[in-house]
């Protein structure tokens, strides 16, 4: 039961060759977290309603499967999110699918957050929301993706890039995990975990352990600020400024501070402090880098000040945060 609880919607975008299993799946697994919610948070938590987006023969997507089909229906209602499974054959070029993508861009201008699994990022690409953002993608079709591309900083060899808006995920079988990082988004890290535990499939521990990897708010209406957030989140929030923010919003300075904090909840300098550790975390996961390089990497010019902001956040040092979730202690202690 719904009851008083704030409702929101997450969408699964159907397309051609769509793989039946993860749709299916991601649909059980939000079905799973609404219910742990539920029964642990009662009304304190928003229940999930999730639909299947279909888009035929060049029309515009809409909505053909929800969950809770006794809710009033606005096929123009914002969604939070957005996710495209993967497929197992492969996506046709660029002109058949312009009706997908572009609906792709605008439910992301709207401020949802988009989500791919495998080869399903091929879709956010071609709808522009990759171009100078980071993402991976499958390693048998990441040269054709590179060439395809070219203006996607593409890191194959990460199982998962997760930039805050915009999620891609390499593996077929992905779908989970980013189904889990939506959940932690709306749900938060416990929920997120207990629904791995009950579907027993892995989940990464480093959000529960040191607090949620930052997410932004996005369904906020604000479309000044939303165009900030997309805009620090493409540049990584390194080398900005007050003036260039609100530049960026057309809005005063002081106008731009006090809608900014009401739409996100967070000032300008805390904000980007959230997005540059998250940048931060990443690469000590994934990369061997000194965390000083790291530190200049996301935007610190003193390393001392990076630790301190890193510790603040994150309750660690960087440090110990890459010997407890570096990719490749992971390996060893699999070795081991």
């Amino acid at each position: 039961m719904v009851g008083q609880r704030r409702v929101v919607e997450i969408g699964l975008l159907i397309y051609p060759g769509v793989q039946a299993a993860a749709l299916h799946g991601l649909t059980d697994l939000f079905a799973v977290a609404e219910r742990i919610s539920s029964e642990e948070a009662g009304d304190q938590l928003p229940a999930l309603r999730v639909s299947h987006w279909s888009g035929e023969e060049g029309a515009a997507p809409r909505r053909i499967f929800d969950t809770h089909p006794d809710l009033p229906s606005d096929a123009d209602s914002p969604l939070v999110a957005v996710l495209v499974p993967p497929s197992l054959f492969g996506l046709p070029d660029a002109t058949p699918v312009r009706h997908l993508t572009q609906w792709l861009a605008a439910r992301h201008a709207d401020g949802a957050i988009v989500g791919s699994v495998c080869i399903g990022g091929l879709l956010v690409a071609e709808a522009g929301l990759l171009d100078g953002r980071s993402a991976t993608a499958h390693w048998s079709g990441a040269e054709a993706f590179a060439r395809r591309f070219p203006r996607v900083r593409l890191e194959a060899h990460k199982p998962i890039v997760d930039d805050g808006d915009l999620i891609t995920s390499a593996g077929l079988m992905a779908w989970s995990e980013v189904g889990l990082r939506v959940v932690d988004r709306l749900l938060g890290p416990s929920i997120a975990s207990r629904t791995a535990r009950f579907l027993v499939v892995e989940h990464s521990d480093s959000a529960q352990q040191c607090g949620s990897n930052f997410a932004p708010l996005l369904g906020h209406g604000d479309a000044a600020i939303l165009k900030v957030q997309h805009w620090l989140q493409g540049n990584g929030a390194v080398d900005v400024s007050l003036p260039a923010m609100a530049a960026r919003a057309g809005l005063e300075e002081r106008t731009f501070l006090r809608r900014f904090r009401a739409a996100t909840g967070l000032k300008p300098t805390e904000y980007c402090q959230h997005l540059r550790v998250g940048k931060a975390r990443e690469m000590l996961e994934f990369t061997n880098g000194t965390v000083d390089h790291i530190a200049f990497t996301v935007g610190y010019l003193d390393p001392g000040s990076f630790r301190s902001t890193f510790r603040k956040i994150t309750g660690m040092s960087p440090s110990d945060y890459r010997k407890r979730f570096g990719a490749k202690q992971a390996e060893v202690a699999v070795r081991d």
